[in-house]
Order: C-alpha cells, then sequence, then structure tokens
C-alpha cells in the first residue's frame, strides 16, 4: 500500500490533564497542528501562560515528517523524548504536546521523570480523542438529463459524498469516495447505462472521519 492510500491519525481536538508526583505537579496539553509554524505559535502561548512554571518540556510531529521535542531544563532524555514516544507508538501526526511542571522540592530521578512525562502525554491524548484522515478520490460523473435520476440513485447508493451538482448541457456530480473504489464505481455506472456513463479522477483529498 503507498503512501498516498493510507489513512493518518491526529488529536480529535485539544486535551488536558493534570497529575501530582511527589509534590510536583504535571499540567498537560495536546493540540492539533498543522504545520510547524502554528505548533510555535502555541508553544509560545502556553510558555507565556505558565511562565512562572519550573520547565514547559514539549514535542510535536508534522506529518511531512518533522519532529521536535525538548527537556526544557530537565535532565537530557527524560521529557520531551518519552513524550514523542507516546506519539509515536500511537500513529499520530500533526499534533503538539506541552507538558509544564511545577516542581515540588523531591527529585523524581530519571526513571520518575520518565513516567511522569509520557503518562501526562498520554492523559492528554486520551482527553483530546483521535480522528482518522482517509483517503478519498475526488471525481465528476456527467451524464444526461434522462439519466440524471437514476445516476443519482446508483452515486447514493454506492455511499459517495455528493458534494455538488451542476446543470448544464449535461448534468455534472462532483463527488468524493472512499480511494481506490473508482473503478468499481465506473463498472457500476457502465452496468447501469450501457457504458454510456462513468466518472473522471480529478484529484485526491483527505476527509475526517
Amino acid at each position: 500500500m503507498n503512501e498516498q492510500s493510507k489513512s493518518y491519525f491526529v488529536p480529535a481536538g485539544s486535551g488536558e490533564a493534570s497529575l501530582v508526583e511527589k509534590r510536583s505537579k504535571f499540567f498537560s496539553l495536546v493540540l492539533p497542528v498543522n504545520d510547524e509554524e502554528a505548533a510555535k505559535e502555541e508553544l509560545a502561548r502556553v510558555r507565556e501562560k505558565y511562565r512562572d512554571a519550573s520547565h514547559n518540556c514539549w514535542c510535536c510531529i508534522i506529518r511531512n515528517g518533522v519532529e521536535r521535542y525538548s527537556d526544557d531544563g530537565e535532565p537530557q532524555g527524560t521529557a520531551g523524548l518519552p513524550m514523542l514516544e507516546v506519539f509515536r507508538r500511537t500513529g499520530i501526526v500533526n499534533v503538539l504536546c506541552v507538558v509544564t511542571r511545577y516542581y515540588g522540592g523531591t527529585m523524581l530521578g530519571k526513571g520518575g521523570l520518565m513516567r511522569a512525562y509520557s503518562e501526562a502525554a498520554k492523559l492528554a491524548l486520551e482527553n483530546a480523542g483521535i480522528a482518522e484522515y482517509k483517503p478519498y478520490e475526488s471525481m465528476e460523473v456527467t451524464c444526461g438529463y434522462n439519466m440524471n435520476n437514476h445516476v443519482k440513485h446508483e452515486l447514493e447508493a454506492f455511499g459517495v459524498i455528493i458534494n455538488g451538482t451542476e446543470y448544464a448541457e449535461n448534468v455534472i456530480f462532483k463527488i468524493s469516495l472512499p480511494f481506490s473504489k473508482s473503478v468499481e464505481l465506473n463498472k457500476r455506472l457502465a452496468d447501469l447505462t450501457a457504458g454510456d456513463v462513468h466518472g473522471v479522477v480529478t484529484g485526491t483529498e483527505y476527509i475526517k472521519i
């Protein structure tokens, strides 16, 4: 299966969580972001909000392959990377996660920090939820007015998304359907209309499920 035909997963919305570990308070936030610039803007906002915190550790994964993380003063490898692994394991992209820590006076040790930061990230992700984006093909199906109702009924029965209908010299249905289903749809249209009607793929898009 090529990359174009694969679904991808993102946070369904924003999610927040908190936990306390040996009097240190951890506040976590997960946000969907479309690109690295948006992640930087959201990170700056969180840092400003929690500017009195001991640490604002973060990670982000963008679907184009960008991965970034920061321990923000915590011992190397104890915060940003464990958080990043939460999203790598679950296959989440286009995500920013920030975990803010207020130090409680007791050292947690490397293992304790790694567990606390990863758990905080997981809790925020659970509260955000996960949305799937599936690949769809965009098509235009053209037919004569005499076939309009029959073709529309067949499209609806096939389960396509009808985005619009253009009435000109002919009727043009602008539709979206799951990736690689266009061949099957065209066969059904050909059977229905004795080969007079078929759709033309005009592009691909991802639709949130």
